[in-house]
């Protein structure tokens, strides 16, 4: 990650989050009066009612996705190392695949996940993990057509636990490979992708570094990507106690909202939001 200018960290750690502030009380506004045109109830009765709420749902989740990173954006920069407990990155990871592989189904992608053992203990921030690895699988099914695939492994290689995502996607070239980590300040390297700001692979960056891990990118045009996610294969010493159905989403879908970028309207019909 190249070093910013002050003006640069004061945007990112005070201006985006103060203006996600803003947004996410207008949005809330809006969701509150949409459900209460196309409630529950009716959606399930009429599905043309449902189409157009999950059209309306699907730019809602995007939205709260540019927000939730725009809030999350003054922690690409706090040196602060994350609040790290021993958990099971195979679990977190077979999970995150678990939930998402019926919207890979809609999009007739393959999605497969393999690890080299059934679990493995290490120090880490699940909810940190599981928003990376959302984020990585989201671009994987945005760039990757009909036909193709997306294979998710964990694997032990000395003193790391690695994590990748390869997809047979459209790859990207060279120059577009030396910035992707950072797009959102240098968005004159690359057209400004249609939903939200490039924050999420700075925020996917920054999650592996406060892991004291890293993340790297292979990539060429037409051949596909590969992101290897590198963690250290340490423990915390300590386990997390605390209920962890706390979610960063607000209380919607964080599934959801992490993938909606690469879904169509359909993953936001009435029968997948219950």
């Amino acid at each position: 990650m190249r070093d910013y200018t002050e003006e640069e960290l004061k945007m990112l750690s005070d201006v985006l989050p103060n203006i996600a502030l803003q947004l996410r009380t207008s949005l809330s506004t809006i969701y509150t009066a949409v459900d209460r045109m196309a409630p529950q109830e009716t959606r399930e009765k009429d599905p043309k009612t449902d189409r157009t709420a999950a059209a309306f749902y699907q730019s809602y989740y995007q939205l709260y996705r540019v927000i939730s990173n725009l809030t999350d954006a003054g922690n690409l920069f706090e040196r602060k190392r994350f609040e790290l407990y021993d958990d099971d990155i195979v679990g977190v990871c077979r999970s995150v695949c678990a939930e998402v592989d019926f919207l890979f189904a809609q999009r007739g992608v393959e999605l497969d996940f393999l690890a080299d053992r059934d679990s493995r203990i290490i120090a880490l921030d699940a909810e940190a993990i599981r928003k990376l690895l959302l984020n990585l699988l989201s671009n994987a099914l945005k760039f990757t057509p009909k036909g193709g695939s997306v294979r998710v492994r964990v694997k032990t290689e000395g003193r790391f636990v690695k994590i990748t995502v390869a997809d047979t996607g459209k790859g990207m070239d060279s120059d577009t490979l030396t910035h992707l980590f950072d797009r959102f300040m240098d968005g004159g390297q690359d057209p400004m992708p249609p939903h939200g700001l490039g924050l999420g692979l700075p925020i996917c960056q920054r999650i592996a570094q406060g892991h004291g891990g890293m993340i790297v990118a292979q990539s060429e045009e037409g051949k596909g990507s590969l992101f290897t996610v590198s963690l250290p294969a340490v423990k915390a010493g300590r386990v997390q106690l605390k209920d962890r159905g706390s979610d960063y989403a607000g209380g919607f879908n964080r599934t959801l909202v992490e993938m909606s970028d690469a879904l169509s309207s359909e993953a936001f019909l009435q029968k997948y939001l219950d």
